[in-house]
C-alpha cells in the first residue's frame, strides 16, 4: 500500500505566525531526521509551470537517436546536456539504470563559474521553460534549507553564502517503455542523493519506493500539486547523519503496464564547490560520533561522479 508522505505547506514558514513557523521546523526537522523525505503544498510552482515544462520535455525525449546525440557533450560528466540510455548506474552497482536524461545548470551564477546550458533547436521554448522552473525550485529549496538552519541552531540564512550560485542541477529524465523483460536492471536502482536536498515535481507514472529504517521497501504516493524534498548526501555528511539521506529507487513497473513511459523532473541543490561539508560541530555528540572525514562539495561531487559511472 503506498504511503501518504508527510506533508507540510510551505507558507506555514514564509507567511506563518511565529507559531506556525516554528511548529514547521520542529516538524520538518523531526521528519528529516527519521525518513528523511517530506512532502510540501502551497509552493510557488503552479499546475500550469508543471504543466508546460513536462509538455516540452517529453517533445525533447520523442526526438531522433541521432538529434539528441548532438546535445550530449563531451568533457562535462553529463552536467550539462544529453546523457544516453544505459549510461548512468547507482553506486555500488554494475548494471546501468534504464533511463536517459537532460541536464541544465545554474542560471544565476553570483561570481561562481560553470559550464553553459544549452539550448535545443529542436524544441526553442525548453530552454526558457526549464530557467524559470529553475529559479522556482531554487527559491523553494533555500526556504527549505533557511528551516533546516534553524532545527539545527544556526542562523536562518546560514545556507545562504553557500546556496547562491550553487552548482544545482535540473534533470529531467525519461525511463522508455519496457519491451523485453529486464535483466537485473531497474529505472532507477537504490542510491541516495549527492546535493543538499533535492527538489520533485509529481512524476508521469508510479515507482518511486524508499527504504525504511527496517529495510523494508516502501511505495510513496504524493500528490501533483506536492512537492517531494528530501535529504542528500551533502547534508547528511554536514549534519553528522543527525539528518537522514534515505536510500530509494524506481522500481519497474508490472507487466500490463510496460508500454508506459515514464518522466521525472528533480531539482538537486547543490552548493558552491567551495562549500566544506565538515560535520557541524553541534552534530557531534556522544550518540553521533564524528563519522566523515573533511571534505569540499566540489571534491565529493568528483568522487561520486566516478562512483555512478558519469566521470572517468
Amino acid at each position: 500500500m503506498p504511503m501518504q508522505l508527510p506533508t507540510f505547506s510551505l507558507t506555514d514558514f514564509t507567511h506563518g505566525t511565529p507559531e506556525e513557523k516554528n511548529a514547521f521546523v520542529e516538524a520538518l526537522g523531526t521528519t528529516y531526521s527519521d525518513l528523511g523525505f517530506i512532502a510540501i503544498q502551497n509552493h510557488v510552482l503552479d499546475a500550469d509551470r508543471r504543466k508546460r515544462l513536462y509538455e516540452v520535455v517529453q517533445q525533447f525525449f520523442a526526438l531522433s537517436l541521432d538529434q539528441k546525440k548532438k546535445y550530449a557533450l563531451p568533457g562535462l560528466a553529463g552536467q550539462r546536456g544529453y546523457t544516453g540510455f544505459g549510461v548512468e548506474k547507482a553506486k555500488g552497482f554494475d548494471t546501468p539504470d534504464l533511463k536517459e536524461f537532460f541536464q541544465w545548470g545554474q542560471f544565476n551564477a553570483h561570481g561562481q563559474v560553470y559550464a553553459e546550458n544549452v539550448a535545443v533547436e529542436e524544441v526553442p521554448a525548453l530552454l526558457s521553460e526549464v530557467q524559470e522552473t529553475f529559479e522556482m525550485l531554487e527559491y523553494t529549496g533555500r526556504q527549505v534549507l533557511k528551516a533546516i538552519a534553524l532545527y539545527l541552531g544556526l542562523p536562518e540564512d546560514w545556507f545562504e553564502p553557500y546556496v547562491l550560485g550553487g552548482n544545482s542541477i535540473l534533470r529531467a529524465l525519461h525511463y522508455p517503455p519496457l519491451v523485453d523483460a529486464p535483466l537485473n536492471a531497474v529505472r532507477a536502482a537504490e542510491h541516495e542523493d549527492i546535493n543538499l536536498i533535492t527538489l520533485l515535481m509529481g512524476a508521469s507514472a508510479e515507482g518511486l519506493e524508499v527504504q525504511d529504517l527496517q529495510g523494508n521497501w516502501i511505495p510513496i504516493h504524493v500528490e501533483d500539486a506536492h512537492l517531494v524534498i528530501n535529504v542528500g548526501d551533502m547534508l547528511q555528511r554536514l549534519t553528522n547523519n543527525r539528518l537522514r539521506s534515505t536510500t530509494h529507487r524506481v522500481v519497474n513497473p508490472p507487466k500490463e503496464k510496460w508500454g508506459i513511459p515514464r518522466f521525472s523532473i528533480p531539482f538537486f541543490l547543490h552548493p558552491i564547490q567551495a562549500m566544506p561539508l565538515d560535520a557541524l560541530p553541534s552534530c557531534i555528540t556522544q550518540a553521533y560520533p564524528l563519522a566523515y572525514a573533511p571534505i569540499t562539495a566540489g571534491e565529493y561531487l568528483e568522487e561520486r561522479l566516478r562512483e555512478i559511472g558519469l566521470k572517468a
